[in-house]
């Protein structure tokens, strides 16, 4: 049977929680990655950490976002860390996408569509006139052009965006209940973001935030409803 996959948020610069994180998330039930954001990457001790990490699927969510230049140069400067995912702001435009799927190599380049942190009445604060669906879904297929390995996107917006992009669908903006939305603004429960397809979920806070492996079963348990 094949296992639902997460990737779990080590969102802290702590590295005895992350380590905790870590070594309380591994369920044969599931399969489990880690996604390390800018807080931790751009701390010294958590760059040497994911150095010496062995055997553990990585998820650097940099969201690089610059001209082509730029975006390649960041690449090759984290090479040492030998991620399996890495992302990029599909806005970054398709020049310095296709460089900068040249340049990772080996590394499955993900395009970062709208953040689920963002509602239509956010992206008209910044001066967008496209929708949010709208929006992601020219983005996915920008994506696609420049053959990017996968892509995030909220779970609201993953049917739309298998039409367009055939790869890895990621999403983050993942709450048990949704009345715990913090400071989302798109989002769905596993359940529900597996049913639309998602490959990946990334969960942060549901699953670190208090009893760990409690959290892990409390997802498991509510898959198998």
């Amino acid at each position: 049977m094949k296992k639902n996959k997460i990737f779990v948020a080590c969102d802290s610069t702590d590295i005895s929680k992350v380590k905790k994180i870590i070594n309380n998330t591994n369920n044969p039930k599931i399969k489990v990655g880690y996604k390390f954001g800018l807080e931790f990457l751009n701390s010294n001790k958590g760059r040497k950490f994911i150095h010496k990490l062995k055997n553990k699927i990585i998820f650097a969510d940099l969201k690089i976002h610059d001209i082509p230049n730029t975006c390649v140069s960041a690449i090759k400067a984290i090479k040492d860390l030998r991620v399996d995912y890495l992302t990029i702001h599909i806005s970054s435009g398709l020049k310095a996408l296709k460089a900068s799927k040249k340049a990772a190599a080996k590394t499955k380049l993900i395009g970062v569509s709208i953040l689920t942190s963002l509602d239509n009445k956010s992206l008209k604060e910044i001066g967008f006139d496209k929708n949010v669906t709208k929006l992601v879904l020219h983005q996915a297929k920008l994506a696609s052009k420049a053959n990017l390995d996968a892509i995030v996107c909220s779970a609201q917006e993953v049917r739309l965006v298998k039409k367009v992009f055939k790869k890895e669908i990621i999403t983050p903006g993942i709450r048990f209940n949704k009345k715990d939305n913090n400071d989302q603004k798109r989002i769905l429960t596993p359940k529900e973001a597996y049913k639309n397809g998602s490959d990946w979920l990334v969960i942060g806070r549901p699953i670190t935030k208090g009893n760990i492996k409690k959290n892990i079963q409390t997802l498991i348990d509510h898959l198998n409803q």
